[in-house]
């Protein structure tokens, strides 16, 4: 499966920590494990701060506040079935929300930043956690995957 990226970066002072071509070979194979289309994918993604996400958060949640993701899934409403791409969607990460969750949950940046970034993919793929048993799978999903990596809880 062919996946086109649009991956905007803004890492200045993560550059260290992550790269661009390590996050594009992530979620190339995770989305040549979890998920099947007959098209190209087509993805953005947004790594920014919490001035950005804040914004984007007030604006499409009314939510004042930074968070650490946000996902734009196009097929809870048709937008990403249509057109010559399969478009999942568009997805918003914070590294400063990032670094902040890294140091109170007391693990590695890069272990904080691939789960973020998997589950804001899994949100695009269709999964959820408002109800409990959704968020149950969620989380086994999101802990498989990040073990296959050796991003486990520290």
């Amino acid at each position: 499966m062919l996946v086109n990226l649009d991956l905007v970066m803004n890492i200045e002072g993560y550059e260290e920590e992550i790269s661009y071509d390590s996050v594009e070979q992530y979620i190339k194979e995770l989305l040549n494990r979890e998920y099947v289309s007959e098209r190209e994918v087509y993805i953005s993604i947004l790594l920014t701060g919490n001035e950005e996400i804040q914004g984007i958060n007030k604006e499409y949640r009314g939510k004042d506040s930074p968070t650490d993701v946000i996902s734009f899934a196009y097929h809870d409403n048709d937008e990403g079935v249509s057109g010559i791409y399969d478009s999942l969607g568009d997805m918003v990460i914070s590294l400063e929300r990032v670094e902040e969750q890294r140091k109170d949950y007391g693990h590695s940046f890069k272990r904080e930043f691939y789960y973020v970034l998997t589950h804001g993919l899994l949100h695009l793929l269709g999964y959820d956690h408002i109800q409990e048993d959704d968020k149950k799978i969620m989380r086994k999903k999101e802990e498989e995957i990040l073990s296959k990596y050796g991003y486990v809880r520290d």
